[in-house]
């Protein structure tokens, strides 16, 4: 004899099918949304990119300071107030940022940040680590723009936490390159003193010799892979809104069948 069918099994295969929809689709709603993101990210970039290269001065308007483009700053070196982006990773090793301010008028104290490119993360008890030499004079930098310094999640610890903040004051007593997870330009600027560009120049180019990596990391702008996801996700809702359909439907005829059962006896009873 087959086992009955229970209203409560029932019911709780309907709110789960139906919880799992509410899921599904709301998955894939997010990987459309992703999609949309990274579309606009890849339009910024080639927008970006066919724009003039902008020669940097200290009256540029900051309209003109438009992410991805290329750019030129003529200035000197302030290697003093250089900082080091801890865990940059290149390749797959560990290593650091090099971000030195470019002055460009000493008189009002102008300057944009640099990143000057990558270095590799000295071992454990052999001491900081080394910089190349910053060259003296007048120099001309070329690289793109970018609106602030690409962030880094932080993993604060109980340890760790004041050896990633970024100095007060720079330069540092003794001449220690802080090192720092992330570096706003505002607080940035406090620390210095300099009047900085609201923009950011990611170095291009191995014409200063210096030994330092330039391949910079680019943003994912894939955005058919999140379209591809979002597709599977609202398959996988379709199904298990068909499955809550089926489940419905055997139990609305269960509830037909067991009402008529139900009249059919009244009847013989009443013969």
């Amino acid at each position: 004899m087959a086992r009955p069918h229970s209203t409560r099994y029932t019911v709780a295969a309907l709110l789960l099918l139906g919880l799992a929809v509410t899921i599904l689709v709301s998955l894939g709603q997010w990987q459309l949304r992703r999609s949309d993101e990274r579309r606009a990210i890849l339009d910024a970039i080639e927008a970006g990119r066919k724009q003039a290269p902008l020669a940097l001065t200290p009256a540029t308007p900051p309209a003109e300071m438009t992410a991805w483009r290329a750019a030129q700053a003529s200035g000197a070196w302030l290697p003093e107030f250089s900082v080091l982006l801890d865990n940059r990773n290149h390749d797959g090793k560990p290593g650091y940022w090099l971000a030195t301010p470019l002055l460009l008028d000493a008189s009002s104290r102008r300057a944009v940040l640099v990143l000057r490119g990558w270095l590799p993360r000295v071992i454990q008890g052999q001491g900081e680590p080394r910089l190349p030499p910053t060259p003296e004079g007048m120099q001309t930098v070329e690289g793109e723009l970018s609106v602030r310094v690409p962030r880094l999640f932080e993993l604060w610890s109980l340890g760790g936490a004041e050896a990633s903040t970024l100095p007060a004051s720079l330069p540092v007593a003794g001449g220690t390159v802080p090192q720092v997870q992330n570096l706003p330009l505002d607080a940035y600027a406090k620390a210095t003193g300099l009047a900085l560009l609201p923009t950011v120049l990611s170095q291009r180019g191995d014409t200063a010799g210096d030994g330092l990596v330039r391949d910079w990391p680019q943003p994912s702008v894939d955005f058919q892979q999140n379209t591809s996801y979002a597709v599977q996700w609202f398959a996988f809702g379709a199904i298990a809104a068909i499955a809550w359909l089926v489940v419905l439907g055997g139990a609305i005829r269960r509830m037909r069948q067991r009402t008529d059962n139900a009249a059919q006896a009244r009847i013989r009873a009443r013969r």
